[in-house]
């Protein structure tokens, strides 16, 4: 009988602490409603705080990827979490807008950051020298997960009682999962003494000299710079940053808000979109492991871009049909960009560093997303709508596939060491 491989404890436990991280920013779209009434601060304002907090935990997330050697898996998520909780209690006693910026924006966007930016990367490829593009299809969908079980209890718990007992849930979460990780975690397979999950032999002992986290994150980032491949991974991803979690994510429940549809209605149709990300991320770690990434990501940005466009029609013309069409395509291609793009930064840069490198491509994404979800406030207090902005982020999908095509999948030099 084979033995069983802890590598699979590992990724529930990963799997489900970005489920209880990720929900903190998923859930920022049912919050803004309730904090305009609560305290009347301007839509523009609540967006900002929340673009800080995706921009914060995008572009921390390199600096996180060089501390997670030297700190150790279990440490790291063990500080993330406290950061997160505490975060997120400090909610409960806001008077002014930037108190949001510092609870939620800063402090929940530096909880969140290792859980939704560099953690999936560094448990597949510390953990899995096998089945990696589905061990990060799995994680990358964990949020997905969350999103479809706890968006609409959320908002529900915010109709029915207030934003301050649906805050109550998260903080509960987050400290059930800290328990969980201080007694089972595992930061490496030789902890246990095991191997990586279908590793045969034993790698060489390799004797690495320490250094600063923040001097290595540089390093990296100014030899990534260099080649041509890196720049366009991250403008790609800068525009999926900016068409997810930073337009969808942030405003699409009060988009359909604006269009009468009930707050509790909204959120279930984007837990909905949970459900398809959840099989569509899934699927896009088992199609990275067989088939070129680059053609795998042009159909992801081409169908999300026309998905996008398609969205104000169905909202103007209230057609529900065309409305849980969107969700199915957009639900299926939201997240299933990442296991391409990190399978193109590990050929490219190496494995040695691909999660650093990873993460500054990350960092664009998210500086994507904050764009979206800042200037997506904007826009409906230009326009009172928010059509301008779905549009021009389905136009900027087909400007993606452009991009992803020109990338060179093999490096033809030594890859990037330290």
């Amino acid at each position: 009988m084979q033995k069983f491989h802890y590598s699979w404890i590992v990724l529930i436990i990963t799997f489900l602490s970005i489920i209880v991280a990720g929900i903190g920013v998923a859930s920022s779209g049912v919050f803004i409603t309730p904090f305009e009434q609560t305290f009347d601060w301007a839509r523009a304002d609540i967006a900002f705080a929340f673009a800080i907090s995706l921009c914060l935990y995008g572009f921390s997330g390199p600096f996180l990827a060089a501390l997670l050697e030297h700190v150790g898996l279990k440490k790291m998520m063990l500080l993330s979490f406290t950061v997160l909780g505490l975060g997120q209690m400090c909610t409960f006693f806001m008077t002014e807008v930037w108190q949001l910026m510092i609870s939620w924006g800063v402090m929940i966007g530096l909880g969140s950051a290792l859980f939704l930016s560099v953690i999936s990367t560094y448990v597949a490829n510390h953990w899995f020298e096998k089945r990696r593009g589905l061990a990060v299809g799995i994680l990358t969908a964990s949020t997905a997960t969350g999103q479809l079980i706890l968006l609409p209890l959320l908002a529900a718990l915010i109709d029915d009682k207030s934003w301050q007992t649906a805050m109550t849930l998260m903080v509960t979460l987050t400290a059930v999962m800290f328990v969980g990780v201080a007694l089972f975690m595992k930061s490496l397979p030789k902890d246990i003494g095991q191997l990586r999950y279908g590793q045969t032999v034993a790698d060489e002992m390799v004797v690495v000299e320490k250094k600063n986290p923040i001097t290595v994150a540089f390093q990296t980032l100014k030899q990534a710079v260099r080649t041509k491949e890196f720049w366009l991974l991250a403008a790609s991803f800068y525009i999926c940053g900016l068409s997810t979690n930073g337009l969808i994510g942030t405003h699409f429940i009060s988009y359909c808000l604006a269009f009468g549809i009930p707050v509790v209605t909204a959120a279930s149709l984007l837990s909905f979109m949970g459900a398809f990300n959840l099989i569509g991320t899934t699927l896009s770690g088992w199609l990275t492991d067989r088939f070129d990434s680059r053609w795998l990501l042009f159909w992801y940005y081409l169908l999300r871009g026309l998905s996008l466009l398609m969205l104000p029609l169905a909202l103007t013309q209230g057609n529900y049909t065309l409305l849980i069409i969107f969700t199915i395509f957009f639900g299926l291609d939201w997240i299933a960009t990442v296991p391409p793009t990190i399978s193109l930064v590990r050929h490219r840069f190496g494995i040695q560093k691909s999660a650093i490198v990873y993460g500054w491509i990350f960092a664009a994404h998210q500086l994507g997303a904050a764009t979206a979800a800042y200037g997506g406030g904007l826009v409906y207090e230009w326009f009172d709508t928010y059509t301008v902005a779905f549009l021009l982020a389905g136009a900027s999908c087909f400007i993606a596939c452009l991009f992803v095509m020109t990338v060179q999948k093999e490096r033809k030099e030594p890859a990037i060491l330290i």
